[in-house]
């Protein structure tokens, strides 16, 4: 069933341990999926690259390699502007190296960023990668898609259980690297609460595991990236999968 082996990483720093896994799925070739995986810097990322013939590779990797840039030793305020500026670095880079490959080339990524910083968190994000949240058992969806789907579940035309099987679902209307002049982000902060677990993912694995299964997975498992990315290959996922799972600890005594 699994073509090769899953590739994933832990770490852990400080008040944080976190899991990141990603395989290439069980139809394509080539995996253009991409994550950050820094507890460190209090850095995390997924990037689901598109354009085709390794367009993708290179968008979602640029900018992951841009984020696990990021300098040590940063407040809040200065890894938020530190993070954006790299972001726009990066689709500024990959527009003008699409207008160098021709007028019909594309290299762009989906991003969904976590930062956190003492007791506080932000979420930066373009496309239809997602973060979830679970909290005291209830699996909270942070980000909010940048796509077609979404933007007709929102206008009430269809339900969200058909923008899963849309034969447009797959369209996206933000992206790094895309014809967008400025670059928007979307940005969502809060405070941490000890125990909290985050999952940051491209959507080949929000598409294929059902939230339920999600949120079971990311409470249990002991290696909760890894087993996401295991249940979404269980179910025969046609796109890249990555998974990026962060635990808080509780602060020391």
């Amino acid at each position: 069933m699994t073509i090769a082996p899953i590739a994933a990483s832990v770490s852990s720093a400080g008040r944080f341990r976190s899991w990141a896994a990603t395989h290439v799925g069980t139809v394509r070739t080539r995996n253009e999926d991409n994550f950050v995986n820094r507890p460190d810097l209090g850095v995390w990322a997924v990037a689901d690259g598109a354009g085709g013939h390794q367009a993708g590779e290179v968008a979602a990797a640029m900018v992951t390699e841009a984020l696990g840039g990021v300098p040590g030793g940063l407040g809040a305020a200065q890894l938020l502007h530190e993070a954006r500026a790299r972001i726009v670095r990066a689709h500024d880079l990959l527009r003008a190296e699409a207008a160098r490959r021709g007028a019909d080339a594309m290299l762009a990524t989906t991003v969904v960023v976590l930062l956190a910083r003492g007791d506080h968190y932000a979420c930066l994000w373009a496309g239809d990668s997602r973060a979830y949240l679970l909290r005291w058992g209830r699996l909270i969806q942070v980000t909010h898609d940048h796509s077609l789907v979404q933007e007709l579940v929102d206008a009430g035309t269809i339900s969200a259980e058909d923008a899963l099987h849309h034969p447009r679902a797959n369209i996206i209307t933000r992206a790094i690297g895309a014809d967008s002049e400025p670059l928007d982000l979307d940005k969502v902060s809060d405070r941490l609460q000890p125990g909290d677990r985050f999952l940051l993912c491209s959507d080949g694995l929000s598409k294929t595991v059902p939230q339920g299964d999600l949120a079971d997975l990311l409470a249990r498992a002991e290696t909760p990236a890894e087993q996401l990315v295991s249940a979404a290959l269980e179910r025969r996922a046609d796109d890249n999968v990555t998974a990026v799972a962060i635990e808080v600890l509780p602060t020391a005594a």
